[in-house]
């Protein structure tokens, strides 16, 4: 079992930056690879990034590539988001998902297990 708590969300301008970060509870963190989706209202949650178990495999949707940057740190059972040069279109509910002991990126929804409760991102033209 994994809990996920996110956290780091909230209103930027356009060009500005924030962190998100998710904070996970229970033994087989380590051993998951993690990934960050996102949802607006009336559209499907899509995936923004994930992150293999050992960090050496990562992925990012090509809306977010090259501004943004997954990262994890298994001794604080803790993965990233940093994101840069936010656009209004990147505004969003973000969440922190994990996959039940798998150790390798999924890019489905349906691939995770556990997620979080979401944060709320908002970015200001």
């Amino acid at each position: 079992q994994v809990q996920l708590v996110e956290s780091g969300g909230g209103l930027v301008q356009a060009g500005g930056s924030l962190r998100l970060s998710c904070a996970a509870s229970g033994r087989t963190f380590s051993s998951s690879a993690m990934g960050w989706f996102r949802q607006t209202p009336g559209k499907e949650r899509e995936i923004v990034a994930a992150i293999s178990w050992n960090s050496g495999s990562r992925y990012y949707a090509g809306s977010v590539k090259g501004r943004f940057t997954i990262s994890r740190d298994n001794a604080k059972n803790s993965v990233y988001l940093q994101m840069n040069s936010l656009k209004p279109e990147d505004t969003a509910v973000y969440y922190c998902a994990a996959r039940a002991g798998d150790l390798w990126v999924g890019v489905y929804e349906y691939e995770y297990l556990y997620w979080g409760q979401g944060t709320q991102v908002t970015v200001s033209s």
